[in-house]
């Protein structure tokens, strides 16, 4: 164990077809809605205490490969800094960029954590 946090590589969900039926003017309509997968990714960095702007290349190396992805293409996403989720307000993302907009920055060692939420077609 040690002082190493778990870190899951990739987690997905699946959610069935969705039938909805709706009555108009004496008839049956039914629209079938695509299923869709939900993929969480992570993106884990530890603060250097400097810095307000971490990339890709930050990125923890023994965790695998990470991205941050654009957020045009992330249905979800949030930020935490030591565990603390983090408004809004805090931060801006862009495609491959973090941006912390916050007053102090975090002291060197803490952990940096971007969790996004993507969805896509099957």
């Amino acid at each position: 164990m040690g002082n190493r946090p778990y870190i899951p590589n990739k987690s997905t969900a699946f959610f069935p077809p969705t039938v909805f039926t709706a009555l108009t003017d004496n008839s049956t309509k039914t629209r079938f809605v695509s299923p869709k997968q939900i993929n969480s990714y992570e993106f884990f960095v530890l603060s250097d205490g400097i810095k307000r702007v971490y990339t890709d290349s930050d990125a923890l190396s023994q965790y695998g490969s990470q991205k941050i992805w654009h957020p045009s293409r992330i249905a979800y996403m949030s930020l935490f800094i030591n565990g603390i989720l983090q408004p809004n307000m805090n931060y801006e993302v862009t495609e491959g960029r973090i941006t912390l907009q916050t007053e102090d920055i975090p002291t060197k060692g803490c952990p940096i954590i971007l969790q996004m939420i993507k969805l896509e077609d099957l």
